[in-house]
């Protein structure tokens, strides 16, 4: 899969919140740090996303999008050096 945004964290799935139209997906990063998405309901089951499942968070802008594959051909440059810095990414 490619995908332009520049800032992918690959993380585990703590658990899954279901209200009536979004779903909040917590993710453990690797390093131990936490990053929470709010994604609607039915990309969330079209995702297929459990607790303990691999997936990757998207950074662009204000949003954090979740990914299930592998995603390669980006290139990498953070801005938000501080955050990523405090969870071992330079």
């Amino acid at each position: 899969m490619k995908i332009s945004a520049r800032k992918i964290l690959k993380g585990k799935v703590i658990k899954v919140s279901q209200g009536a139209v979004n779903t909040e997906i917590p993710l453990e990063l690797t390093g131990g740090s936490r990053l929470v998405s709010i994604i609607f309901k039915e990309s969330a089951k079209k995702l297929g996303l459990k607790s303990g499942k691999k997936a990757y968070a998207s950074i662009k802008a204000s949003n954090v999008m979740i990914a299930v594959d592998q995603v390669l051909g980006f290139a990498v440059s953070f801005v938000l050096s501080s955050f990523f810095g405090s969870i071992g990414i330079r």
